[in-house]
């Protein structure tokens, strides 16, 4: 009797953290198309074909690689997901804004290529990993104030899974009102006298691809007195290791975060 093969085959990732993660699981034969910002692996990069940005997509090309599924994520993606939905295309759309929300979706993606029992292991593997990220942050003797820069002009404050990372690596994100906006848009800090007056200890730029420019940041207007700016404390997390709602960004991400706050307890609290 043949076996019974389920799950989709063929799939297209919209975004790198579908891909990174079918990789984990060993799955990466069923992926067809990815996102062309994809890092995580880098050898996706040389096996699968780049089919999209994060707003746009090569609708012709993706219809060409006849997928039974594209995974893609947000609002953001919506005109892309219809044109797809229009033309016949299964489209499962993920929209996970917080830790949780993380876990969530990759539980659902392992699930649905038949690797609940992996997915499960290594999720649970992952959360292990930030308890003890968490518990030895429990023991600093003072919390940083973390200034999360997602992007420069204007000033993005973070998003919420990093807030809510931010916090498991022992520091405290100093606009914790903004994170709860899923949009940039409303993350939007419009004068910079608020970041100053809030005066971060860490700045910590990850500016969506571009690359964090510290002395551009040292520069700014009044940012002298930041004690941040003082004191050194600027420093970069690539976009692909945190801004992605993944793999990612509960492993390297989180641990780059929980190094560089330990080094400022170290040498200042």
């Amino acid at each position: 009797m043949q076996s019974l093969v389920l799950g989709p085959q063929r799939i297209v990732c919209l975004t790198e953290e579908t891909t990174e993660w079918l990789y984990l699981l060993g799955q990466e034969q069923r992926i067809v198309g990815i996102s062309g910002y994809t890092v995580r692996p880098r050898r996706a990069r040389e096996e699968k074909p780049k089919v999209s940005a994060f707003l746009s997509a090569k609708i012709d090309k993706i219809l060409a690689l006849q997928p039974d599924c594209v995974f893609g994520f947000s609002d953001l993606q919506a005109d892309i997901a219809s044109l797809l939905i229009k033309a016949g295309v299964q489209v499962t759309v993920f929209n996970q804004r917080s830790v949780d929300e993380i876990f969530s979706m990759l539980y659902q993606v392992a699930a649905m290529v038949g690797q609940a029992e992996q997915g499960l292991e290594r999720l649970q593997a992952m959360r292990a990993e930030l308890q003890a990220i968490q518990h030895k942050a429990a023991g600093f003797k003072r919390r940083p104030k973390v200034f999360f820069e997602e992007w420069d002009e204007p000033h993005i404050s973070g998003i919420r899974w990093v807030s809510e990372l931010l916090g498991m690596a022992g520091g405290d994100d100093m606009f914790p009102e903004l994170a709860v906006q899923s949009l940039g848009k409303d993350r939007i800090i419009a004068d910079p006298q608020t970041i100053i007056d809030r005066a971060p200890d860490i700045i910590i730029g990850s500016w969506c691809g571009k690359k964090f420019r510290p002395e551009k940041v040292a520069a700014r207007p009044g940012w002298q007195h930041v004690p941040a700016v003082r004191n050194g404390q600027l420093f970069e997390i690539k976009s692909a290791d945190i801004l992605q709602p993944g793999p990612a960004a509960l492993t390297d991400g989180v641990a780059q975060m929980h190094r560089i706050i330990s080094q400022w307890v170290d040498q200042y609290a």
